[in-house]
């Protein structure tokens, strides 16, 4: 695998709701293999099914990875439900979506559709926090500290590995997640010295801390509220990390 391209498209970075230079979380993930692109969504939240169309036809994505399913994460999967199901050219084959245990009943649930079918004519569904295989990716899935049952991810093709951190409050397993990692793309909702919630997002700060202990070669921040000074939780950052450190920016695409 030595080689392959493998790229992460940031379709949607907004924190916990669309802001007006982005949708809500939404990365397209992708890796030439066997001939072909293969690609991966992880994460489908307000407004980012139309985002994604800049990008990639819909149809050719090969499965959704959801971290948890707060509709800032999840909620166009009910989109993306009907564009599967009555596209002109025909209803489409399922492609898997793996996600919290839940999630068929959560989707259903949020298209007022009866519990069976719901949508699993159009998605087959598993659970996390089982490894994942598709195509040249390998995933696993590492429960982390959010108020519903939410996954860190470590996506790898071959020697590459992009980790994700979804939404979380602070927790030891993120270093597992991102040791040695690429690219650490982390979730930075807060700021430091607020009164800010329990077991729910991460500051700048100790998203740097966390890329710092694990090795990471590369941070990139995300997930920040349209409601926050995204400089904030950068300059937090940098004071606790001291490689390569970005802002997610909805369109910036990332090699690995």
């Amino acid at each position: 695998m030595v080689g392959t391209d493998f790229r992460m498209t940031v379709v949607g970075c907004s924190g916990s709701y669309p802001g007006p230079d982005s949708p809500a979380s939404c990365y397209l993930v992708q890796a030439e293999a066997e001939g072909r692109t293969w690609n991966l969504v992880v994460d489908l939240g307000n407004g980012a099914l139309g985002a994604l169309q800049r990008y990639i036809d819909p149809l050719q994505v090969d499965a959704v990875l959801l971290s948890h399913l707060h509709a800032d994460h999840c909620i166009d999967m009910t989109s993306y439900y009907v564009l599967r199901k009555f596209h002109p050219t025909g209803t489409q084959p399922q492609i898997p979506v793996w996600g919290p245990s839940d999630t068929p009943g959560r989707l259903s649930r949020a298209y007022d559709l009866p519990m069976n079918p719901g949508m699993r004519e159009e998605f087959e569904f598993f659970s996390f926090p089982a490894a994942v295989e598709i195509g040249p990716f390998h995933v696993r899935a590492v429960a982390v500290d959010h108020p519903v049952e939410a996954y860190a991810m470590r996506i790898s093709v071959g020697d590459k590995v992009l980790a994700y951190s979804g939404d979380t409050g602070p927790v030891d397993s993120l270093v597992d997640v991102a040791v040695d990692a690429d690219l650490f793309l982390a979730e930075a909702s807060f700021e430091e010295g607020a009164d800010n919630p329990p077991s729910l997002h991460l500051t700048g700060k100790e998203c740097g801390d966390y890329a710092t202990k694990a090795g990471a070669k590369r941070l990139l921040l995300t997930h920040v509220p349209p409601w926050h000074d995204p400089q904030v939780v950068v300059d937090e950052a940098r004071a606790a990390y001291d490689g390569p450190l970005e802002l997610a920016a909805a369109g910036a695409v990332y090699r690995l």
